[in-house]
């Protein structure tokens, strides 16, 4: 299993943060803005742990929505 994080950059928007994590992680709102400000206070915040290929999916989707929307928002996985 793996554990999916996102971290903390001074240009991705406490806004978009959210957004990624309800729709590619389908976060409520609460638990959203719960990681976003573990993201925003820490560096570092845990979406959720999967198995390997899952993980990557959601990375890679992760990337590729910020990309699109012009943000630098890095997303990373790393084994449980």
């Amino acid at each position: 299993m793996y554990r999916v994080l996102l971290h903390n950059d001074d240009y991705t928007t406490m806004e978009f943060v959210v957004e990624i994590l309800k729709y590619v992680f389908n976060k409520s709102t609460e638990a959203a803005t719960t990681i976003m400000m573990n993201v925003h206070r820490k560096g570092v915040g845990v979406c959720g742990i999967y198995p390997h290929e899952i993980a990557e999916t959601k990375v890679d989707t992760v990337h590729n929505l910020a990309r699109e929307s012009g943000f630098p928002l890095r997303c990373s996985m790393e084994q449980e």
